[in-house]
């Protein structure tokens, strides 16, 4: 059977499944909810969910150590790499705070080297279009790293916040979006 590209039969195709967009939308706009009421659990959840993909993560890893195709190199890696993701992965749930602070210690980190990336590249290419934007973008992400590394418990809550906030604006896109959609299948 083939697909036809006509705009119309795509807009009617797309139209007919404007429920999953507006689905989507009221899920998102109620995680933005969720995190902007309790922003310090939503940290705890995420330092949770961490530690069990670290622990399933390491099930896997060692259990792919056993493979039929693979040299005892590799083979001692991977169990090594799924014995170390495990106690880390146990250690991230015993002691959550803890978890919660290497997250934000992780998220200063990249976020400085990310910002030093952005400003080596646009300080180094004059015809770089939007250049000062990314100057101004590669400050701000040194410095935002600065200050979630100099204040790493006060820096996440703030970024629950706003992760809620753009969370709920991007679920309310997502709905309006929906409506318009069906209205092109109309």
């Amino acid at each position: 059977m083939a697909t036809r590209t006509d705009p119309a039969d795509v807009l009617d195709r797309v139209g007919r499944h404007w429920g999953w967009v507006l689905g989507f939308g009221i899920i998102t706009v109620l995680v933005g909810i969720v995190v902007l009421v309790w922003p310090g659990r939503t940290l705890i959840v995420v330092a949770v969910l961490f530690g069990i993909q670290l622990i399933v993560m390491g099930i896997f890893r060692f259990a792919s150590a056993f493979g039929h195709d693979l040299g005892a190199g590799t083979r001692t890696l991977y169990a090594l790499l799924g014995v170390l993701s495990l106690i880390i992965g146990l250690y991230a749930l015993r002691h959550v705070l803890i978890t919660v602070l290497a997250l934000a210690l992780l998220l200063g980190i990249f976020w400085i080297i990310s910002g030093a990336v952005e400003l080596f590249n646009a300080l180094s290419n004059r015809e770089m279009e939007s250049r000062g934007w990314a100057i101004a973008s590669g400050i701000l992400g040194i410095l935002a790293g600065i200050v979630v590394l100099v204040y790493p418990g006060i820096s996440l809550v703030v970024l629950a916040l706003v992760l809620s906030i753009w969370l709920i604006v991007f679920g309310i896109m997502a709905i309006v979006n929906a409506f318009r959609i069906r209205r092109l299948r109309a």
